[in-house]
């Protein structure tokens, strides 16, 4: 049976100039190297300038995804950005960076999922593109959590990155089995009881406020490992696959410890995880796409090899998605 299927054609991404290091951190809160290495494998984050607000730092993830897709921007006529620190509370930033790539057709929106966003964004696409309401779609997760983070609080500050990975999709004819190119599956889930884990205390509809960053961490670890094997668990059930037929594994990059012990549970061996929270620390939105970005780069990812996604985040949010490349 011939179906459309979401096919990745290009990848890109885009980290600012300025790397922070844990000692300079450690210079402005009491925490030290050895501290963050070992709770999270974090050892430096980029950190936007003044004038990279997100749609600036998505906008160059995004033009790097469609050089390297080999197409005109006109092609594209559907755009979703994957953020939590937008320019403005409106208008979408992906209307600002459908406007710098001069489209001006079709449709550009964004999504709030936190750092669950670009799988959101990704099932989003997957489905316009399939049901033939869109022919190429760029999906971009893009973040500046810098801008929302206490400096003074050591538990969250040094986490948290900034940056911004994007991937170009279009509608190609399958045959509707595993041997596709293409989105295979997706599954997005939400849980709203569990606010007040992982949350900004501000906003403009409650404090008028912009607001930072809250995290109660042990509880999101635990809650983490468990929902994101949940989700691949059903990946696996609904496509007869297992942790050993995945090619390569690429979590949301939140916490090494976290992407460890995931690992563990779905039965995937370290070597096949694309690791980059050591050199990016958690761009929420943007890690997954970034390290997408970069394992496509080097070549680790190749054509045809199965690519396993999740990703958790604030609301609680959480989901998986399988492609094959």
């Amino acid at each position: 049976m011939s179906i459309l299927r979401s096919q990745v054609v290009g990848c890109g991404s885009f980290l600012p100039a300025r790397i922070v290091t844990n000692a300079e951190l450690a210079a402005r809160v009491d925490t030290s190297d050895e501290w963050i290495v070992q709770r999270t494998g974090i050892r430096q984050r980029h950190v936007a300038a003044d004038d990279e607000p997100t749609s600036v730092v998505g906008l160059k993830a995004a033009q790097a995804a469609i050089a390297d897709a080999g197409i005109d921007p006109s092609e594209i006529d559907l755009i979703i950005v994957a953020t939590a620190t937008p320019d403005h509370t409106f208008p979408a930033t992906a209307t600002q960076i459908q406007a710098a790539l001069g489209i001006t057709g079709g449709a550009a929106f964004d999504v709030q999922a936190v750092c669950s966003g670009f799988v959101f964004a990704l099932a989003t696409a997957d489905k316009f593109l399939t049901t033939g309401s869109a022919r190429a779609a760029l999906v971009i997760g893009a973040e500046t959590f810098s801008r929302i983070l206490d400096w003074e609080d050591r538990a969250t500050c040094v986490l948290f990155g900034d940056g911004a990975g994007a991937v170009v999709l279009k509608a190609v004819p399958g045959e509707g089995t595993l041997a596709d190119r293409g989105i295979l599956t997706t599954h997005i889930r939400s849980d709203g009881r569990h606010k007040d884990k992982l949350y900004v205390d501000g906003g403009a509809g409650s404090t008028k406020t912009v607001g930072f960053l809250r995290m109660e961490g042990k509880e999101v670890f635990r809650h983490a490992v468990t929902n994101l094997a949940e989700t691949v668990r059903h990946t696996f059930e609904q496509t007869g696959l297992t942790g050993a037929d995945i090619d390569w594994f690429v979590p949301h990059q939140a916490n090494r410890r976290i992407i460890d012990a995931t690992a563990d549970k779905l039965g995937i061996s370290h070597d096949n995880v694309v690791v980059t929270v050591d050199r990016h620390g958690n761009t929420s939105a943007a890690s997954i796409p970034l390290a997408l970005a970069e394992a496509h780069a080097d070549g680790r990812i190749k054509r045809g090899q199965l690519v396993l996604i999740e990703a958790m985040g604030g609301g609680f949010t959480w989901g998986s998605a399988l492609i094959r490349w």
